[in-house]
């Protein structure tokens, strides 16, 4: 049987943030487009979203509002003069709601997708050439040939696994299956305290578990500025996080229903037996048999997609965006910002991305998030800067509404200029703070800018404009 061609003016591969975004861009933009994903959820189900959605920060931030309100409920929730008795947990439960928010989000993104025409397409994407690429797909018994003016990579990535503690799916788990327990171990290790390790820990200790992490380096959080990580860091550990620094797993074994590791830090050799063990080490782009030997798809050493400033691949009219690519950091923005650049750019607009001002986010209680550069950058280069910090404990918006009133807001200024060069959150909602300060940074704003905006009292953007004030040592709701 030969093998039937399509056409189209743009195929996506991959469903994630990045891809599905660039698809319903490209379509706005007028182009026929086709996605290919060959993501399958827990029912064995085609689902839209990629691992952002059905096993990563969409389900973590779903899991972790479901821990703070069962914490809440057991610990705080006496502060308010509301008394509860016989409160319980359906671990079970919460796991099905994450899944409906999931399930129905992933059925509007395939509306969408009907709305704009875009062609869905469930299976397995090969790239051949620059013009052709073959899908595998359970449901058809022969591949088919999509033809493609442009073409698309938005294959994102996976968790990384470790030959020293192998992925059983049961006492060994992955990043994904974490969020999917239908119990709550009453001990649990991570290894890796990096985003998801820490993202992962904070969830199952609220639920219970005690929680150990364990970090192969000796500083806690380094992509975070300092005195950010250095607070976070004091934070979790009061909330009850055994966060182990310098701890170099060497071992990981199950048996017995538990699971038994040896690691090594400054002080020696340790043994520990814990019942569940998250592995938590990092993430890998999905670029694994993506392309054709002939094709010739430029990779580098860890198997990254290469591309320009613009997102090109060394092949014409094919590009990549997202996780798989060597620009910039694993964000989801990144990815959808990307997305829609390179539909742009393929109808012949060129709106390039500041990525000098694209945010992170860690979404734990308290969130951490930050945009710009960090103070040790900073003086590393000898930068003049003017610093300012505002604690979110002086805030009385965060006072009458937060169960946890801690955290700090951190602007970093040039001393010259005032231009804003970073800003640095540790506390409730950081990631929604943030959103002003990236705007202040896209549109070259100086701190003065920040203190002449008037801002809703109370409120907890204020603590922007707080912090902008201290930097002029001028913060209303701080002693001199």
């Amino acid at each position: 049987m030969s093998k039937k061609h399509s056409q189209f003016d743009v195929v996506v591969v991959g469903a994630g943030p990045a891809g599905y975004i660039s698809a319903i861009r490209c379509a706005q933009l007028g182009f026929k487009t086709a996605c290919v994903d060959n993501w399958g959820n827990k029912k064995g189900q085609n689902s839209l979203g990629g691992a952002h959605l059905n096993a990563g920060c969409v389900a973590t931030i779903a899991l972790l509002e479901s821990s703070k309100i069962y914490h809440l409920m057991t610990h705080g929730i006496n502060d308010h003069g509301i008394y509860a008795g016989n409160i319980s947990l359906d671990i079970g439960k919460v796991i099905r709601r994450k899944d409906h928010i999931i399930e129905t989000f992933a059925a509007k993104i395939a509306d969408i997708f009907t709305h704009h025409n875009i062609t869905y397409i469930h299976g397995k994407a090969k790239l051949l050439n620059d013009k052709h690429i073959s899908v595998n797909s359970s449901e058809h018994p022969t591949s088919s040939i999509l033809d493609a003016k442009n073409i698309i990579l938005a294959t994102g990535s996976s968790p990384i696994e470790l030959p020293y503690a192998p992925i059983d799916g049961e006492f060994i788990i992955d990043t994904a299956m974490a969020l999917n327990l239908e119990t709550v171990p009453e001990t649990l290790a991570i290894i890796g305290g990096g985003v998801i390790g820490l993202e992962l820990g904070g969830i199952w200790n609220r639920f219970g578990a005690k929680t150990i992490l364990l970090e192969a380096q000796e500083n806690f959080l380094y992509l975070p500025d300092h005195q950010i990580a250095s607070e976070a860091y004091r934070i979790f550990k009061n909330q009850g996080l055994d966060m182990r620094l310098g701890a170099r797993v060497i071992t990981a074994k199950a048996h017995d229903n538990k699971v038994t590791l040896c690691y090594q830090d400054q002080h020696g050799t340790h043994t520990l037996s814990v019942d569940k063990l998250i592995v938590a080490s990092g993430r890998k782009p999905n670029t694994d048999n993506l392309a054709a030997p002939e094709a010739n798809l430029l990779l580098d050493e860890n198997d990254f997609i290469h591309v320009d400033e613009n997102c090109r691949t060394n092949l014409p009219g094919v590009y990549a965006v997202g996780d798989s690519t060597v620009l910039g950091p694993m964000l989801a923005h990144k990815g959808i910002a990307e997305g829609i650049f390179v539909a742009e750019q393929i109808a012949g607009i060129h709106n390039p991305i500041n990525y000098d001002a694209l945010p992170s986010v860690i979404y734990t209680d308290p969130e951490i998030a930050w945009v710009g550069q960090t103070e040790q950058a900073l003086r590393a280069i000898a930068e003049p800067i003017k610093v300012g910090v505002f604690p979110l404990n002086a805030n009385l918006r965060v006072h009458a509404t937060e169960p946890q009133n801690e955290g700090i807001i951190k602007i970093i200024a040039h001393a010259e200029t005032d231009a804003i060069l970073g800003v640095h959150i540790i506390g409730a909602h950081a990631s929604e703070i943030l959103a002003e300060a990236v705007l202040a940074m896209e549109f070259s704003a100086s701190t003065e800018d920040l203190v002449q905006t008037i801002h809703s009292h109370p409120t907890l953007s204020e603590t922007l404009y707080e912090a902008a004030l201290a930097l002029k040592n001028r913060a209303l709701h701080l002693p001199l």
